[in-house]
């Protein structure tokens, strides 16, 4: 049984965030740029999510296939999720046009619950 969510505190409401982590290697010397990623940004999240998101500097490290550490600057996107409409399919084309113009394997979403005031 889903235990119901608790009150938000008095103007506040309950949204739901995405966080995107979009890794900035984009090759074995390469780096996607501050300013080719404030590109993608205005081409694609903007667009898609233009009352407006936050954008962090971040890093981030995995295993590797070859069970080798790897290391990566990252960007980070937080973005509240409008109530209604399609949020989770722009969330997608988002991630998918990074993956391939980037050639990334994946870009990390989590999303959440949040009480939000605008």
């Amino acid at each position: 049984m889903a235990e119901a969510a608790s009150p938000c505190p008095v103007g506040q409401e309950h949204l739901r965030t995405a966080q995107l982590f979009f890794g900035r290697n984009v090759g074995e010397q390469a780096r996607v740029s501050d300013a080719v990623f404030t590109r993608f940004v205005d081409e694609e999240i903007t667009p898609r999510f233009p009352d407006g998101l936050t954008i962090m500097d971040g890093g981030g490290q995995w295993r590797g296939s070859e069970n080798q550490l790897i290391r990566e600057a990252a960007k980070v996107v937080l973005i509240v999720l409008p109530k209604n409409g399609d949020a989770p399919a722009r969330i997608e084309a988002v991630r998918e046009a990074y993956k391939k113009r980037f050639s990334q394997d994946a870009v990390l979403l989590i999303t959440q619950a949040a009480c939000v005031s605008f």
